[in-house]
């Protein structure tokens, strides 16, 4: 008997269920956008949508990376980071060499291309005390190149760490505390102001697109959150692709138990670094499209307690669930920026006041525990309940 051919999207429904809810979601949120709809979402809420599709995006790489293959990796933010800074350069660059143009060609002599290079350099780097382009800055003039290192660069990063890592055998809290001594040396190094990233300053004025100064932000920010939810599809979809059949399921044994998947003769190094690789490409990707929105990168924003957040998302949506990941991200950040940004109002107890700017950071940890004691496969997990539960 022939065994017939298994259908990808037959064998995960969640894939179909996902990418409907999510098109839902794209389009009433267009609707009611201040930009494109009704005005009743204000710009700044479509930003915060659009960043937060961002944030569902690399929960998912980090539940591919830590809930299927078992790897705790606490430097994914790090590479989310680095897409940031990417497409950053570009805009920053290009958005001051359209000023620096303007400007210049108010004068009664025509100015070079080596002075509107040197003004757009010390327009850039003046903050720092320098008026000369980093040779990082070579190709931030050209939005293809940028747009290639926001993948190149972190999955570049990834492979060689993953490689030296993994060769070694470098596993558990031992390889956790390695990836989180990349993310810490990598943001220390970016303080610096000889680093070529304007230093504590970071990149700033990102939602300001070249070439659409003129057009309003209501629509750029329908614009960014289309692209965010386009990409949070499109990952959703991969992953699911990568995670299913045979790949999956070594990956899965990977995680239940090393030592026999090597010893039934898998490269399992291979498969980790893959993994480990990929995941980091599509967390440039996701930080690529999430700065923009923000307006503004520093090292601050990629500092180790970052990448931690990121894990308790995951855990508190439940790992080995791709959904379970979004379901984290989405209701932690949503959450979080309710209470820190006024929308909750502060309660009184007497001589205690709570104020939730302060104590967000507190019921983010006693969710996490709660979480980990009582629902161990976390707010995913009762779906996954709920159907069984069913005739």
């Amino acid at each position: 008997m022939t065994t017939p051919n298994r259908s990808f999207l037959r064998d995960n429904p969640s894939v179909l269920w996902f990418i409907g809810l999510l098109g839902l979601f794209t389009v009433i949120v267009t609707i009611l956008s201040e930009g494109m709809g009704a005005g009743v979402m204000s710009t700044n809420m479509v930003k915060i949508l659009g960043m937060t599709l961002c944030l569902c995006l690399i929960a998912i790489a980090m539940d591919v990376v830590w809930g299927y293959c078992g790897i705790l990796s606490l430097g994914h933010f790090a590479f989310f980071g680095l897409g940031g800074y990417a497409i950053g350069m570009w805009l920053m660059y290009a958005r001051t060499e359209i000023v620096i143009r303007d400007n210049l060609a108010q004068g009664a002599i025509p100015a070079t291309e080596t002075e509107v290079a040197e003004a757009v350099a010390s327009q850039i780097f003046g903050v720092v005390g320098s008026s000369d382009l980093p040779l990082i800055w070579t190709f931030a003039g050209s939005l293809p190149a940028q747009l290639a290192l926001v993948v190149l660069v972190p999955g570049l990063l990834a492979l060689v760490f993953g490689w030296l890592a993994f060769r070694s055998r470098v596993t558990g809290v031992y390889l956790s505390i390695l990836t989180q001594a990349m993310t810490l040396a990598l943001s220390l190094y970016l303080f610096q102001n000889d680093t070529g990233l304007r230093g504590n300053n970071g990149l700033s004025g990102l939602q300001n697109i070249p070439g659409a100064l003129d057009v309003p932000q209501a629509v750029i920010s329908v614009w960014f959150f289309w692209a965010s939810a386009l990409a949070l599809g499109l990952g959703y979809v991969l992953f699911a692709w990568v995670v299913s059949g045979k790949f999956g399921s070594v990956i899965r044994a990977i995680r239940d138990n090393e030592a026999r998947v090597r010893f039934l003769g898998y490269n399992v190094e291979a498969y980790k670094l893959f993994v480990f690789t990929i995941t980091a490409g599509v967390a440039g990707i996701a930080g690529a499209l999430y700065y923009p929105q923000a307006g503004i990168i520093n090292p601050a924003q990629i500092a180790p307690i970052a990448s931690i957040y990121l894990a308790v998302w995951v855990a508190i949506g439940g790992r080995g669930r791709l959904y379970g990941a979004v379901i984290g991200a989405a209701f932690v950040s949503l959450l979080s920026s309710w209470l820190t940004g006024g929308g909750a109002p502060n309660i009184e107890l007497g001589p205690v006041r709570i104020i939730w700017t302060d104590w967000w950071l507190v019921l983010l940890g006693l969710g996490f525990v709660a979480v980990t004691l009582f629902f161990p496969k976390g707010i995913g997990g009762l779906f996954d309940y709920l159907v069984r539960r069913q005739p």
